[in-house]
């Protein structure tokens, strides 16, 4: 049984990334490793939400998806000069953090967010993990393979909603603002699988 896999190897020849899964009905698509390798490249803005002192890009790696394809979706956070959020595992604080609702539709696998930088508080004198000026939070989504999803999709496929939000707390220099929840939103063409057999002319021997 095939597996399928990815290798990024460098100009020089040496294999820098490889990127294979456990199970041969998941693979990821094209778009979502070069989306993993050059995030800048590999998504496209899907829509821009207005958020308290902040401005928010979605993006995904992929409008569509076969059962068994992973996907990444992203939101990409662009904080103005003088302003943070707190990263993960910040204690005191709200730090952000990405919600997916749950759905039989998709299976979620966890968020991952950027490496965070430490900043020195002088009013408290503490030292905390923050994010500033532009990153992003990645969450990988997989279209399920189980029969009773993929046997009811059509044809054209059936567009998936994916929604959530993302709960942050934002300070200055002088001021912490009151946490902030704001929904977002992705939407997904789930595609049926592909059983029509090669040409026999090109089918192995």
């Amino acid at each position: 049984m095939a597996r399928p896999g990815y290798f990024f190897i460098d100009p020089q020849g040496v294999i820098r990334e490889k990127f294979f899964e456990a199970r041969y009905r998941e693979r990821l698509s094209g778009n979502n490793v070069i989306s993993k390798l050059f995030p800048e490249l590999g998504e496209e803005v899907t829509n821009t939400v207005d958020a308290p002192h902040l401005k928010l890009n979605l993006e995904q790696s992929d409008s569509s998806a076969s059962p068994g394809e992973r996907i990444t979706l992203t939101a990409e956070v662009q904080l103005p000069p003088d302003v943070h959020v707190y990263a993960p595992g910040t204690k005191g604080y709200k730090p952000i953090s990405l919600l997916i609702d749950e759905t039989p539709e998709v299976q979620l696998k966890p968020a991952v967010y950027p490496p965070s930088k430490i900043l020195f508080l002088p009013a408290i004198k503490e030292r905390v993990p923050v994010f500033e000026g532009t990153f992003r939070i990645r969450q990988d989504i997989q279209v399920p393979t189980a029969a009773a999803f993929s046997s009811t999709l059509p044809p054209d496929g059936k567009t998936l909603t994916i929604s959530g939000k993302i709960e942050y707390q934002a300070c200055d220099s002088k001021i912490c603002f009151l946490p902030t929840s704001v929904p977002v939103e992705w939407k997904v063409q789930a595609l049926p699988l592909d059983r029509q057999r090669a040409p026999e002319d090109i089918r192995h021997k």
